[in-house]
């Protein structure tokens, strides 16, 4: 599946203490007529599937129509990426539903109601986080759900996997905080990988009928027991498209690009993107270790 990544926007409804968007970029935003544009050049391209996001895309007025658009030129699989705080609201799940939506991930970022409120820095909002993933469990459609591992929500993953598992989630994916761009200074947010790795093994090995994919944890770190769970969607065609450029995910600051000399001789060598240079940058290389053949099963 080819994967055209649009974001539509800057702007949100929240201003999370990690978030990698800066004031300055907040106004910026594609046009509706950008967007069909690239829509149509993605399709021509043989981009095949397409997720809409920002920001928080639900702001976008035009957003059912951009659907309803991508439906019609050929896009099978049709996200949307969003905090779900505008889903608790009126029917606004079902409009998306009824424009085309056939996948929605929901930031859930951590569950604890004080430190929900606490990390998007908005009151009154965990509440409607929580109606829109069990509006969107009773929908069927395909949902997975978005959480952060950083300094002050990583050692809170066991129970958010717990509490996601009793409202009828399915698949959760583990984003590690990045120091880039809006957050590039907060270092206080972040933490060594191998600080949260008992803990983020501890709930893989627990996941059961759950699926749990982790973003950015190279597979050296989470063994070769875990190392299936690892998900590097650059590894897939996916072109972005932004306010400011398009590119392909892979070269994303945010995705792995990094091979550091521990790296040669890895088993997931020719598989592994490397290590994203933010990372790196804080902490150095010194965790990162080569995972040789013999080192039980292949993953």
């Amino acid at each position: 599946m080819a994967l055209l990544d649009v974001i539509l926007n800057y702007d949100c409804n929240l201003a999370c203490d990690y978030c990698t968007i800066s004031p300055e970029m907040r106004p910026r935003a594609l046009t509706t007529q950008q967007v069909v544009t690239a829509l149509r050049e993605g399709r021509t391209a043989g981009f095949d599937a397409v997720s809409f996001t920002g920001g928080e895309p639900t702001m976008r007025g035009d957003l059912l129509g951009l659907l309803s658009a991508s439906r019609q030129l050929g896009f099978g699989d049709r996200k949307v990426q969003t905090n779900g705080l505008m889903l608790a609201q009126q029917d606004n799940l079902t409009r998306l539903l009824d424009a085309g939506l056939t996948r929605l991930h929901i930031s859930v970022h951590t569950h604890q109601e004080a430190a929900y409120e606490k990390l998007v820095r908005r009151e009154g909002t965990w509440a409607l986080m929580k109606q829109a993933v069990e509006r969107a469990v009773a929908s069927k459609v395909t949902l997975v759900i978005d959480l952060i591992l950083k300094s002050d929500t990583w050692e809170r993953l066991p129970s958010a996997i717990e509490w996601l598992r009793a409202l009828g989630v399915r698949e959760v994916h583990l984003w590690y905080v990045s120091l880039t761009d809006g957050n590039a200074g907060n270092t206080a947010s972040s933490m060594r990988m191998t600080q949260v790795m008992p803990t983020v093994q501890h709930v893989l090995r627990s996941a059961g009928e759950l699926t749990i994919r982790s973003l950015h944890i190279p597979r050296c770190l989470l063994g070769v027991e875990f190392a299936s769970h690892a998900y590097d969607p650059g590894a897939d065609r996916v072109r972005v498209v932004s306010p400011d450029a398009t590119f392909d995910l892979k070269d994303s600051r945010l995705a792995g690009r990094v091979h550091v000399p521990a790296c040669e001789g890895c088993r997931f060598r020719d598989v592994c993107p490397g290590i994203r240079s933010d990372y790196l940058e804080q902490y150095g290389d010194a965790e990162f270790r080569a995972l040789p053949l013999s080192e039980g099963a292949a993953s």
